[in-house]
């Protein structure tokens, strides 16, 4: 109630971190929290519901593991899509209110893809023209850092970024916050190249793999002259397909210099 006090405008923060604390406290702490946000961010009263948004969102950023699987059920996303849903609480949740909502929602499918529901939501609220365009987070807005992260998330991989990160994050000063948030969407643009350019390898070679396949056993009936007339058009299809890839290949196994496996691959 303290955390969320509409008679008070500005972020309380020390109950805020309290709360947070409660949460990792309690075996039963991230569910309990998640019914007890939920019943703040419908409030009638558009301070009550925008500050119990920034606690939702402390949370992920300090409640780790938990409370992320718990915010990715469809039990407490259901909660939050009420607040747009003119079905229920949207036709009076105030404009804010809605655009804090569908930023937080669609700022969970940037920070945690592998959330399929929370992705689901997100689509199912756009495909229902509940949200026309994805929001435009704003630069002093700082987004959650993934957990679990991969190993070769960026994050962990370079060192100096983190450590920057990090600093920038504890500090109080909005310019700093802005730094942040640039940072980290940098780093998941990175991030996102990165993971686009491993799906189109292993894309490549899964298509190549099953081509030459193919072809072999084309190849295997053309010595022994029981090759139809279809199967011919269909070896010089796949010959000339490969021809295509070849090039393509030889560009991904030189930009693929930072992992010995799939260069092998």
């Amino acid at each position: 109630d303290k955390a969320t006090d509409p008679s008070i405008p500005e972020e309380n923060w020390e109950c805020i971190q309290q709360f947070c604390d409660q949460v990792n406290a309690d075996i039963e702490g991230p569910s309990l929290a998640l019914r007890l946000l939920a019943h703040k961010i419908q409030s009638p009263q558009e301070m009550e519901a925008l500050h119990a948004l920034t606690v939702l969102e402390t949370c992920v950023n300090n409640c780790g593991e938990r409370f992320h699987h718990e915010i990715a059920k469809f039990r407490f996303l259901n909660e939050l899509i009420k607040v747009l849903s003119p079905k229920y609480y949207g036709t009076w949740s105030s404009e804010k209110v809605k655009a804090r909502v569908t930023e937080v929602i669609f700022s969970w499918t940037v920070w945690f893809p592998q959330e399929v529901k929370i992705r689901d939501a997100y689509q199912m609220l756009k495909k229902q023209g509940i949200v026309k365009e994805d929001p435009k987070v704003p630069e002093d807005k700082i987004l959650p850092p993934p957990s679990p992260r991969p190993q070769s998330s960026i994050f962990d991989a370079d060192e100096e970024k983190s450590k920057l990160l990090a600093r920038l994050l504890k500090s109080n000063h909005s310019e700093d916050l802005q730094a942040a948030n640039r940072l980290i969407k940098s780093m998941i643009k990175e991030e996102q190249e990165k993971s686009a350019k491993v799906s189109r390898r292993v894309n490549t070679i899964t298509e190549v793999s099953e081509n030459v396949k193919r072809m072999d056993e084309l190849l295997e009936n053309y010595k022994k002259q029981e090759l139809s007339k279809s199967g011919h058009e269909t070896l010089q299809t796949l010959f000339q397909r490969c021809e295509k890839l070849r090039p393509l290949l030889f560009r991904l196994a030189s930009e693929t210099v930072d992992d010995d496996e799939a260069l092998g691959k």
